[in-house]
């Protein structure tokens, strides 16, 4: 039989035993289970600056994990390796919500400020980013959230609630470029907005030659960030071929700070990345 997920706009049914196109939530006996709980792929302790935060505690540490899946298909992904897997396919780690929060709570004398659900798309793994959010808040550490923002507005809402600070991909400003990616920019786009009432937000955009990088696409997608809050920084980052996308060239390093002059038109803070 089968039981549809409502984490997602996708609305994905599978039938028993089968997973959705996150590859990360399966039916089982007539629920949706989060196949990847407990389940991490990459534990580190990360600059949190690499996140990309740059005005969240800057100079600290924060454990990162992530698990595999996604519920986007981006043909540039730099992470594909762990977002496109589905159980079973990668080795991984059993890391309880518990022995999370104590790890980065050992890790605090080297700088660590809590942990950060980053690498993979963190939020196909919901209920485990949610018990392990409880756990690292209890011993009063930063949440830290690197998603692309596709999830509904519920569940989105109520995470919120145990999170610190966020980093969300707005992967493009049209509808089109969202379409091929299998996204809906206004989801993202509302979940922007949401998030900056209720923790520090921060948003990443990767420029792909020719795809994102129009200059009236990118003055458009900074005034409106700018309309929630001209204070949010902006991080502008680097193509590299990678994925299903290694016939295109990186980006050019020039235009990328081209591209930074025109988000610092509507903009306080506009970093680069990868240049």
């Amino acid at each position: 039989m089968k039981t549809t997920c409502e984490l997602c706009f996708h609305r994905c049914a599978p039938e028993e035993g089968q997973t959705g196109l996150c590859r990360a939530r399966a039916n089982h006996g007539g629920t949706i289970v989060p196949l990847g709980y407990g389940k991490v792929v990459s534990l580190a302790l990360d600059p949190i600056e690499k996140k990309p935060l740059r005005r969240f505690h800057p100079g600290g540490a924060i454990l990162s994990l992530g698990g595999f899946g996604c519920n986007l298909n981006c043909p540039f992904c730099q992470n594909h390796e762990i977002s496109m897997a589905g159980a079973g396919e990668l080795r991984t780690e059993d890391v309880s919500p518990e022995a999370l929060a104590a790890l980065a709570e050992e890790l605090v004398p080297r700088g660590n400020l809590g942990a950060a659900y980053t690498y993979n798309e963190p939020l196909v793994c919901y209920e485990y980013i949610r018990d392990c959010a409880d756990a690292v808040r209890a011993r009063g550490l930063y949440n830290v959230l690197v998603t692309n923002g596709t999830i509904e507005e519920a569940p989105w809402r109520a995470l919120l609630s145990r999170i610190d600070a966020a980093n969300i991909d707005l992967k493009g400003f049209t509808e089109a470029w969202y379409r091929r990616l299998g996204g809906d920019l206004e989801t993202v786009k509302r979940n922007i907005a949401i998030a900056a009432e209720h923790c520090h937000v921060e948003v990443t955009t990767l420029l792909v030659p020719g795809e994102n990088d129009g200059e009236d696409e990118l003055r458009a997608l900074s005034r409106w960030l700018a309309g929630i809050d001209p204070e949010i920084p902006l991080h502008l980052s680097r193509f590299f071929p990678r994925h299903r996308m290694q016939d295109r060239p990186p980006t050019d390093v020039g235009e990328v700070y081209r591209l930074a002059d025109v988000a610092r038109e509507a903009l306080r803070y506009v970093y680069t990345g990868n240049c």
